[in-house]
């Protein structure tokens, strides 16, 4: 098990022998969820709205929050929700997605790393809490956990990352992002982080490659098992270079 996993919830990266810091998104990086999020979201909009097909209207949204998804599914369906409706999408979209397994390979992947590791999500810290402990991975974040509900803009707006980098006492520079979705990578690199963008879980689609580049991610890849040699390389020389 790497080092930084059994790091104290207080330490500061100035504290602690490293290289940077890397910082992971949570549903579609760590636990392989968005497939089923987007499931959810799909069953109980059209539900909720016969004769519309929810799920060109979902895909896209998917790495905003789950009320921010809602939104814009209402507005590209022209369509209503009432608050009891998104608080009952919300609650069902994470019951489903808590279940979901760890991202294949990931747990080996930081097992390797020796710098300090924290998650940023768009999620509610109790969900992001509970899938983590549930897959094993919370060993690798103790409390390096910053989600959106304690900042006062979710992705794709920065604050999350910025406010990791500012408990771990890094830089934006020092920071090492990897990111899923096009919200995601626009808050990391608003930040001022180097992003990866990670095409690997089981919502992907080759759509997805060309649209991570195109919004600031350095490189996108699809097996876990590569993210050591990345960092290594961002490590030794600032940047991760494409093959």
């Amino acid at each position: 098990m790497s080092a930084v996993g059994e790091g104290a919830a207080g330490e500061r990266v100035s504290d602690m022998q490293h290289d940077g810091v890397l910082i992971c998104d949570c549903d579609g990086v760590l636990i392989d969820s968005e497939a089923v999020a987007a499931d959810v979201l799909v069953r109980e909009l059209e539900a909720r709205w016969p004769g519309v097909d929810a799920r060109p209207v979902v895909m896209p949204l998917l790495g905003l929050r789950i009320e921010r998804v809602l939104a814009g599914a209402s507005d590209a369906a022209g369509r209503a929700l009432g608050v009891a409706d998104v608080d009952a999408i919300r609650r069902a979209v994470e019951a489903a997605a808590v279940n979901a397994p760890a991202v294949d390979g990931i747990a080996a992947a930081l097992d390797a790393l020796s710098l300090p590791i924290a998650c940023a999500s768009n999620s509610y810290r109790a969900y992001v809490e509970a899938a983590l402990a549930r897959t094993g991975l919370k060993r690798f974040f103790g409390e390096r956990l910053f989600c959106a509900d304690a900042v006062a803009r979710p992705k794709p707006a920065p604050d999350v990352y910025l406010a990791a980098a500012h408990a771990l006492g890094a830089s934006p520079a020092q920071c090492l992002v990897v990111e899923d979705s096009t919200a995601g990578i626009t808050a990391a690199a608003a930040a001022g982080m180097t992003v990866l963008g990670f095409v690997g879980a089981g919502h992907a689609s080759p759509a997805q490659v060309d649209a991570l580049r195109g919004i600031g991610a350095r490189h996108v890849f699809d097996d876990m098992r590569e993210l050591p040699g990345y960092v290594a390389r961002w490590q030794a020389t600032g940047a991760v270079l494409p093959h």
